[in-house]
């Protein structure tokens, strides 16, 4: 491991919790694919198959930012628990009632509980967060550090999940999907020392995250970017159909994921200077200009090779949209903060997913890429407008101001 990534596990406990976050964050690329395969598989109707998977995405908007605003009042353990008991049960019932072929209404009343998961990966980056803050550099190569954790799972996550419903039985992928999720959550909130400090006088602190100008920037800019990963992965599957190959769609985005993953290892190792929002702002741009190569990938080798190209983006620039946030929204609503960004994904990968899919359906897999660069041109315009927001520095009265409560808080336990 290179030396920064080592340097950064030095603090106690820091290997338990990156570890734990792994496991839980496992169901965030396994279970929509897994719901996919299972419902094809049981029923052949891949109609009922996305509006499924749509339901969960959209479940996993409404109450990923609630859940963790609970948690930055109350602590992880107190509230991730008992949520992920209830999208664990909710998991099983859509289960059983998709095996016992049960009307589709019982389908979506459980995919729209298990939509209640919780955002690992928010929990992690605020456990770092709270052991590294005022130490930028650190900070940095922890954020990249689990930048490549997610890819990790999006590499391995849809190929898992395929291969055991489609090698051991339908229900398999979302199944062990659930189990992750049960597993890592419980291994995380077992490992107390790390814990980041709940603030239950937060909600007298201005209310929401989303109140801040640089977060909704931010979040409606990732609105955009999610559309371009689920409209990628629909048209890249019906691309690989039509070329004969189905089964090769995972190893192609497989490579899209790889590709993150390798850009986000080398920018851990970068000590950079300048604004986060410039570094933003062009790494968004270059995520819209890498969907243009796509529409002219005339197989599935050059389609691999452009999607590799496509993905040295992406790390980078999530990597800086969590620095942003950690500087735009007040310690007591981080977690909250960094959860409203995935919310914003979630949505987009809803929006892409479908919009892809109609495209598909009216004019085939080629003309399907339209939409990634369509949407990766909304995200650059959405970033353009809103630089100013995001360059500026945060103003007095929002994470200042919420800082003195802090410090009032802890000389008052002190005393």
């Amino acid at each position: 491991m290179p030396s920064p990534y080592r340097a950064i596990f030095a603090a106690p406990g820091s290997k338990g919790f990156s570890a734990a976050g792994l496991l839980g964050r496992m169901p965030l690329s396994m279970m929509g694919i897994g719901v996919v395969t299972m419902i094809s598989q049981l029923t052949g109707r891949y109609g009922l198959a996305g509006a499924l998977t749509a339901t969960l995405a959209m479940a996993a908007a409404v109450f990923g930012p609630q859940v963790s605003r609970l948690v930055d009042r109350h602590g992880q353990r107190r509230v991730l628990r008992p949520f992920t008991l209830v999208s664990v049960a909710a998991v099983a019932g859509l289960l059983i009632c998709a095996q016992q072929g049960a009307p589709d209404w019982t389908l979506f009343v459980f995919a729209a509980g298990a939509g209640c998961v919780p955002s690992v990966g928010s929990m992690i980056r605020a456990r770092w967060a709270a052991i590294y803050r005022g130490s930028s550099r650190e900070l940095h190569t922890a954020y990249s550090w689990e930048s490549i954790v997610d890819e990790v799972c999006f590499i391995f996550g849809p190929i898992i999940s395929i291969g055991l419903s489609t090698a051991w039985f339908p229900e398999a992928g979302p199944l062990i999907a659930a189990g992750f999720l049960l597993v890592g959550v419980f291994w995380l909130t077992s490992q107390r020392t790390t814990e980041p400090i709940p603030h239950p006088k937060s909600q007298h602190t201005g209310g929401s995250a989303l109140r801040s100008p640089g977060l909704q920037v931010l979040v409606v800019t990732f609105v955009a970017t999610g559309a371009i990963f689920g409209a990628v992965d629909v048209v890249t599957v019906a691309f690989a159909e039509e070329s004969g190959h189905k089964a090769a769609a995972s190893l192609v985005l497989a490579v899209y994921a790889l590709g993150s993953c390798l850009a986000g290892a080398v920018f851990g190792l970068l000590h950079l200077k300048g604004k986060p929002a410039a570094r933003w702002l062009v790494g968004v741009c270059a995520m819209a200009v890498s969907m243009i190569p796509l529409q002219l990938a005339g197989n599935l080798p050059l389609l691999a090779v452009a999607l590799f190209v496509a993905g040295l983006a992406i790390a980078p620039t999530m990597v800086t949209t969590m620095a942003l946030v950690e500087a735009h929204v007040p310690r007591t609503k981080l977690t909250e903060g960094m959860t409203w960004t995935s919310t914003g994904l979630a949505v987009g990968v809803a929006l892409g997913s479908s919009a892809a899919g109609w495209v598909v359906d009216a004019a085939g897999a080629k003309a399907g890429y339209a939409v990634p660069a369509v949407a990766g041109a909304l995200a650059a315009a959405v970033a353009f407008l809103g630089y100013r927001r995001l360059a500026k520095p945060v103003p007095t009265g929002g994470r200042g101001e919420d800082d003195r409560h802090l410090r009032t808080d802890d000389d008052e336990r002190v005393a």
